[in-house]
C-alpha cells in the first residue's frame, strides 16, 4: 500500500512540474519565484465535509422478459372443430371461448341423460310405494319377510340408479362445456394449430397457446463473485440486504427510460450455472397494459439494500491519475497554509443524491476518506498541481478588503 502511494505521489509531482513549466513559459506566475517576490494566487474552491452516512445500494443487470404462464390450449373431448373464436395475436380474457366443437352431439347426450334420469326417478318412486305398501302388510303378517326385504332392496337399487343417472347428466353437461374450448388465463393468443373442420381426438391435439402477460416474469443472472462480495460486506456490517432476497425491481429500457411500475424478486436459484458462473433470479412485474412482451431485452435495477457508514462525493470531484482514482482535500500543510492535497481513494458504485443543484450522481468511496475530510468539489479546474494553495470560496476576501 505504501509503495502504491509513493508511485501515485511521484506521478502527480511529475505532472505538476511539467504544468508549472508551461505556466511559467506562458508568463504565468510560478508557485514561488526565485526571489520569493512572486506568489501564485490561491485557487478559490468549494468543499464538502465528509461524514459517514447510510446510502441506497442498487444493482443493474441485463435481463429478459417472459410470460408468467405459457398455457397450451387443448380440447378435453373429441369432436369436429366447428369454429375459431379469436384473432391470432390478440388479447383473450380468462374464460373466453377460443374454439367451438360441433355441439349437436353433446346436446343429444344431454337430452338422453335427462331422459334416463327421469326414468330412474320414476322407478325409485315405484319402489318406495312398494316398500310402504308391503310394510303395512308385513305388520299384519299377510306377506312374508322375504317379500318385504326384496322391496327394500329394490328401493336401494333405485336410489343408486338415480344417482348414476344424475352423474351421467352431469358428465354430458360437462362434455358440452368442454366442447367450447376456453382460455384458462388472460393473455395473448398464439397461432392456431388446427383448422376448422378437423376432427379433434381429444387432449393429445394442441390447438393453440396463450401467454399470460400480467404479471410478467423478469429473469436475470447474478454472478457468484458479486453474491460472495455482498455476503462478506453484510457479515462485516457494511451492507444491509433485503430480507429473504426480496429486492424491489425496476425495468430500464434500452433508451434509458424506466417502466412506470415496480416488481419484486420472488425466486433465487441456489444452483450456480457452471457455464456462466451465475445463479438465476426471477422477479414478478405487474403488466396490466401489456407494454412488456416476452423475449424483450431490458435492464433490471435491484433496489432495497442499504450501504452503511459510507462516504459519498460528487462524481466530478473524483479524478483519475492513470494508476487509480483520487480526490483533492483542502488541508493545511506544515506551514499551516491551506493547500489542495491529493488523496487516493477506492470507489464503489454510483448513487443518486440530492444536492443544491438538483439530483446528481455521486461515487461511494470505500477507502481513502474519514470523517471531517474536506473534499474539494468546485474549483478543480484552477488547481494546477498537488499542494497548490487554495482558499474556500465562502472565506475569500472581497476586492475592497484586499485593497485595504
Amino acid at each position: 500500500m505504501a509503495t502504491n502511494n509513493r508511485m501515485f505521489s511521484s506521478r502527480l509531482k511529475f505532472a505538476s512540474l511539467a504544468l508549472v513549466g508551461v505556466l511559467v513559459g506562458c508568463g504565468q506566475p510560478s508557485p514561488a519565484s526565485e526571489g520569493g517576490e512572486q506568489q501564485m494566487q490561491p485557487a478559490s474552491v468549494d468543499v464538502q465535509t465528509m461524514q459517514a452516512q447510510t446510502v441506497p445500494f442498487a444493482l443493474e443487470l441485463p435481463a429478459t422478459l417472459s410470460g408468467s404462464k405459457e398455457v397450451e390450449i387443448r380440447a378435453r373431448v373429441a369432436g369436429i372443430l366447428e369454429s375459431r373464436n379469436f384473432e391470432e395475436g390478440d388479447k383473450v380474457e380468462q374464460g373466453e371461448s377460443l374454439f367451438t366443437l360441433d355441439l349437436e352431439p353433446f346436446k343429444v347426450d344431454i337430452s338422453r341423460a335427462e331422459a334416463d334420469l327421469l326414468a330412474a326417478k320414476a322407478r325409485l318412486e315405484s319402489a318406495r310405494r312398494d316398500v310402504r305398501r308391503l310394510g303395512s302388510l308385513r305388520k299384519q303378517n299377510t306377506v312374508s319377510q322375504q317379500d318385504y326385504d326384496n322391496a327394500l332392496s329394490a328401493e336401494e337399487i333405485a336410489v343408486a340408479d338415480v344417482k348414476s343417472a344424475e352423474a351421467s347428466l352431469q358428465d354430458a353437461k360437462l362434455s358440452y362445456e368442454y366442447a367450447q374450448v376456453r382460455s384458462p388465463v388472460t393473455g395473448i393468443a398464439g397461432r392456431e394449430q388446427v383448422s376448422e373442420g378437423t376432427f379433434v381426438p381429444g387432449p393429445e391435439t394442441l390447438l393453440t397457446n396463450v401467454t399470460q402477460l400480467d404479471p410478467i416474469r423478469i429473469r436475470f443472472g447474478l454472478s457468484e463473485r458479486e453474491q460472495l462480495k455482498m455476503r462478506q460486506e453484510q457479515e462485516a456490517g457494511r451492507l444491509n440486504l433485503p430480507q429473504d432476497g426480496h429486492w424491489t425491481t425496476k425495468i430500464k429500457f434500452q433508451d434509458g427510460s424506466f417502466y412506470e411500475r415496480e416488481g419484486v424478486v420472488n425466486f433465487s436459484d441456489v444452483r450456480i450455472n457452471t457455464q456462466t458462473g451465475t445463479s438465476e433470479l426471477q422477479a414478478i412485474m405487474p403488466n396490466p397494459d401489456f407494454k412488456l412482451r416476452p423475449g424483450q431485452f431490458v435492464r433490471v435495477v435491484l433496489e432495497g439494500a442499504r450501504r452503511m457508514q459510507a462516504y459519498v462525493v460528487p462524481q466530478k470531484a473524483v479524478q483519475d491519475s492513470g494508476t487509480g482514482k483520487f480526490v483533492y482535500l483542502a488541508a493545511k500543510n506544515e506551514q499551516g497554509q491551506l493547500v489542495a492535497r491529493p488523496a487516493p481513494v477506492e470507489v464503489g458504485e454510483w448513487v443518486r443524491q440530492e444536492t443544491p443543484q438538483g439530483i446528481q450522481n455521486g461515487w461511494v468511496i470505500h477507502k481513502g476518506l474519514k470523517d471531517g475530510d474536506k473534499v474539494i468539489v468546485e474549483g478543480l479546474a484552477h488547481i494546477f498541481f498537488p499542494g497548490m494553495p487554495v482558499v474556500l470560496a465562502d472565506q475569500k476576501p472581497t476586492q475592497s478588503a484586499s485593497a485595504e
